[in-house]
């Protein structure tokens, strides 16, 4: 699904990860821990295209990223960073619903297909309750479980995940680690402090000074 050849990642002249390479097969949860400043969140964005390797390659399903045309790369890949800004008056049902947008024709109109695709990931991540409720009622951990929810509407392959469950109880992190384990169709690269995603994960990466330790 994704694979990374000697990867050499900075900003301007500071490099954070120096000869990296890795090989994520389809369908694999993929765990990459490591402590702050490890480049576990560097590597992702270089994975979704955010910034440019200074050298190496990225391939997706055998294809040169750099290759991939820009309005295509959501088609194969889904950010979710771990900050996300939305407006507070919308419901969580609309909010999930600009999930399908990337795969819908500008003129196409929401249909029953859609309701039912939108319905069972916001289940999924356990908000039917609020489904007509405004995202500003609610916490922060429940909002990072609509952002799950949208990215389980993408339809790409490939889903990451910077830090999906920092600053969480146990209850949404339990909620948004047993969402994930459920996408068995997707390939999902979450990076993260804590330990706890490795329960779920086929593989483990750990990270410690831009390089796998």
């Amino acid at each position: 699904m994704i694979k990374a050849k000697n990867l050499k990642v900075g900003y301007e002249q500071k490099i954070i990860i120096e000869d990296l390479s890795i090989d994520i097969e389809k369908g694999q949860v993929v765990s990459i821990l490591g402590p702050n400043g490890s480049g576990k969140s560097t590597l992702l964005k270089a994975l979704s295209r955010m910034i440019k390797p200074k050298s190496g390659e990225i391939y997706i399903e055998n294809q040169k990223l750099t290759d991939i045309k820009n309005k295509k790369i959501s088609q194969k890949l889904c950010l979710l960073s771990q900050h996300n800004t939305v407006p507070g008056d919308i419901s969580v049902e609309d909010l999930v619903y600009f999930g399908r947008m990337p795969h819908k024709k500008w003129y196409e109109t929401k249909l029953k297909e859609d309701e039912e695709i939108v319905n069972w990931a916001i289940e999924n991540v356990g908000l039917t309750k609020y489904k007509n409720t405004p995202v500003s009622t609610l916490s922060g951990g429940e909002r990072q479980r609509i952002g799950l929810a949208r990215a389980f509407l993408s339809d790409a392959p490939c889903i990451l995940l910077d830090e999906p469950t920092s600053n969480l109880d146990v209850l949404n992190e339990a909620v948004i680690l047993s969402s994930l384990q459920q996408q068995k169709n997707k390939t999902i690269i979450l990076v993260s402090h804590r330990e706890s995603t490795m329960k779920i994960a086929d593989k483990v990466i750990e990270m410690d000074m831009g390089r796998m330790s």
